[in-house]
């Protein structure tokens, strides 16, 4: 499905409540299947999650994630430890061509029995299950998030717990820290000291508890993005969101200060309002070694706004659903910027028009999809393949259009 997105305006003061953050709902879907005990409010009604809900409760041999990355992850770890259970897990044409050989390794090294079906290091995989001894594995700290979050969720149910050493500078904090407290809510012990991660086997029953997830910022800033590109004064309300958040893409409400935008917290809501106009001589400046995932909506908002910006840390982006460094490159050129990338880096110059009536291809990235709408402010265009944000965000469209965007 393409859409066309007529040059709108927002009506202002509206209030938008967004989906359960995908990355707490799939961490929590997996230790719920390890523990029933604990129930789960506010959870995502993404594409991933759903897949993810639905491997968890399946029976069958053969698992397909589809685009679901973090499923993979997770879910490799989760079956290397179900005893006595056969399992393939596969996805589609891009997930056969996402590294897991990262995970894979870590896991044998624990004594999973893992086997790869079509080209080694890559999905899809035939899992034996059993139990885990060996306790000791050490990692590259720069690894993506999800290969170390894989080995933490699973580790209290491994004989003796897990050792998990990262070595080198340690990336994607955020994201570790948020696995390490989800398992401490739930009453698993762990500790992070230097570069050693440790997490203590589960040896008594996990009380019955129900914890909410807490709506996702990585949603969150396709909201920034509009209010960045709108007129001083114009304001939208979205919850359910809280100051002292577990996500790293909460680093928004920091981010946003240099375009203009005030974030005000109450309530479990947060206001976002531009209280003024940028200054054009300005350079955008972030390291998002700890949020990658908002560095589609701040390249275009940055573009939107005519503003040079500079991204690093973003290495992790070559091996999304798309390559993102990529993909930003060749849709901002054709609508008139300037774009040079490297391995882990995005320069944005100063643009001096937008054109108009733009195709924006979306490469099966709902990221790619939802990052351009909000030029839609500016200049009319063209989203292709429209509804892949189903992957995160399903009412994306529908909230677009309930906040005054003209749509078609």
């Amino acid at each position: 499905m393409n859409i066309r997105i007529q040059k709108s305006k927002l009506i202002n003061n509206q209030t938008i409540q967004i989906t359960g953050s995908k990355s707490e709902s799939n961490r929590l879907l997996l230790l719920k299947a390890l523990f029933p005990n604990i129930s789960i409010a506010n959870v995502s009604n993404s594409d991933d999650s759903v897949l993810m809900q639905k491997a968890l409760e399946s029976n069958e041999k053969l698992i397909d994630i589809h685009h679901a990355g973090t499923a993979m992850r997770f879910l490799t770890a989760y079956f290397s430890i179900q005893n006595d259970r056969e399992t393939i897990i596969t996805g589609s044409p891009r997930m056969k061509e996402r590294p897991i050989k990262i995970l894979v390794d870590a896991l044998t090294t624990l004594g999973a029995d893992i086997t790869y079906l079509e080209n080694d290091g890559f999905p899809p995989l035939k899992i034996s299950g059993k139990q885990l001894t060996k306790n000791k594995v050490a990692l590259e700290a720069n690894v993506s998030s999800q290969y170390i979050s894989a080995l933490l969720l699973v580790a209290s149910k491994l004989e003796h717990g897990l050792e998990l050493t990262l070595k080198g500078k340690i990336t994607s904090v955020p994201y570790i820290n948020m696995t390490l407290s989800l398992l401490n809510s739930i009453g698993i012990q762990t500790s992070f000291v230097d570069q050693i991660i440790t997490v203590k086997p589960n040896d008594t029953p996990i009380n019955a508890q129900q914890l909410t997830v807490e709506s996702d910022w990585s949603s969150a800033s396709y909201f920034y993005s509009l209010i960045a590109l709108s007129e001083v004064g114009t304001q939208i309300t979205i919850a359910y969101y809280k100051a002292e958040s577990l996500q790293g893409d909460s680093v928004l409400a920091e981010i946003y200060k240099d375009f203009g935008v005030e974030t005000h917290f109450e309530n479990n809501e947060i206001t976002l309002k531009k209280i003024s106009e940028v200054n054009q001589q300005e350079k955008i400046y972030c390291d998002l070694s700890n949020a990658p995932d908002i560095a589609q909506t701040i390249a275009v908002t940055a573009f939107g706004l005519g503003l040079e910006c500079e991204m690093i840390g973003l290495h992790t982006l070559k091996i999304k659903e798309t390559d993102r460094l990529v993909a930003l490159k060749t849709e901002i050129e054709k609508l008139g910027g300037a774009v040079s990338i490297t391995e882990a880096s995005l320069h944005l110059q100063i643009a001096q028009k937008i054109n108009h009536n733009i195709p924006i291809a979306t490469y099966n990235d709902h990221r790619m999809a939802m990052a351009f709408a909000p030029l839609g402010l500016k200049v009319p265009l063209i989203i292709e393949n429209a509804d892949v944000v189903s992957k995160s965000y399903p009412k994306f469209w529908e909230d677009f259009k309930a906040i005054g965007f003209a749509i078609e």
